[in-house]
């Protein structure tokens, strides 16, 4: 089994993976590195065969690639570009665009937006192992264009509260984890059960003065700041500041990036963003073999991207 190896740059990739088979035996180390194992039945009776690239199971008898029950399952993309695609994703702060990325791996528009698609599917936690504790953040946002900047059938009328937009909540633990959310509304009953299903009982909450946040206290210890009133923080500790810089990248990433987003993708924008915020100490590296460790799931056919 190749070792794992951890980039330093763009560069430093190209130099070490220059051909296909390079790559295909660095995504072999990450996806096998506790031992081969067939992706249909999970035996571990494995044989190679000389290609280096196909392989059969010694149970059930079928045969398959490194990539049988990964994102990358019939892709006709080299895996080389696929992993170029990794690195630009993960190691640029606010994602690329997929015109962008069209360019620079030589592929057309259209490939390249499936393939951001497929990458942020790797990037969705299915479940947390832990709920947030400590001092943990929580705030609301809204994602969508100006009343003003729309065609007037467009336009849903007044700005209060979002109308009109899609409304993304977020939780931000002060010593771990974001956990971001696309919700229907911000209604108390809403929002609160984001938190029970997010926050440990009895952990500090910040929130501003909105109403969705009344009731807390009776389940955390709850602070809030006055928005409203001008007040940002509060005895140093007590504010939302944390939460808000997490916002002011998502809008960084959405209108100088991707420009326009449908609320029917803004889940997997969030988790893109999400995955990439809550790595952001790792080398950029090791969150490239981060996300293709994430990789092991089944792939996002373009027709139910589409559908």
């Amino acid at each position: 089994m190749s070792k794992i190896v951890e980039f330093k740059s763009l560069f430093d990739l190209l130099k070490v993976i220059p051909d296909e088979q390079a790559a295909i035996d660095h995504f072999t180390a990450i996806r096998w590195k506790n031992g081969a194992f067939c992706p249909f039945c999970g035996s571990t009776k494995v044989y190679h065969f000389s290609d280096k690239r196909t392989h059969k199971c010694g149970d059930c008898r079928k045969r398959f690639s490194i990539k049988v029950g990964t994102i990358f399952q019939d892709t006709k993309i080299p895996l080389q570009k696929w992993l170029m695609a990794v690195w630009l994703i993960t190691s640029h702060k606010k994602g690329i665009a997929s015109t962008t990325l069209a360019r620079d791996i030589d592929v057309t528009q259209k490939t390249a937006w499936f393939m951001l698609h497929r990458l942020r599917a790797a990037a969705t936690t299915e479940s947390f192992s832990a709920p947030l504790d400590g001092v943990v953040e929580a705030d609301e946002t809204f994602v969508g264009g100006k009343e003003k900047n729309k065609h007037a059938r467009d336009r849903k009328g007044g700005t209060q509260g979002g109308k009109g937009k899609a409304v993304v909540f977020g939780m931000l633990d002060r010593d771990g984890d974001l956990r971001t959310i696309h919700t229907n509304d911000q209604r108390a009953k809403t929002v609160q059960s984001i938190i029970d299903a997010n926050v440990a009982r009895g952990s500090t909450i910040m929130t501003d003065e909105h109403a969705s946040f009344v009731g807390l206290s009776d389940r955390y210890f709850h602070h809030r700041v006055n928005h409203s009133a001008g007040e940002y923080v509060r005895d140093f500790c007590i504010h939302t500041n944390g939460i808000e810089s997490v916002w002011a990248l998502l809008k960084r990433q959405i209108v100088g990036i991707h420009h326009v987003i449908s609320p029917k993708h803004l889940s997997r924008y969030l988790n893109e963003m999400t995955w990439r915020f809550n790595r952001r100490e790792q080398a950029d590296g090791a969150r490239l073999n981060s996300l293709l460790a994430a990789a092991d799931r089944s792939p996002l056919p373009y027709r139910e991207l589409i559908a």
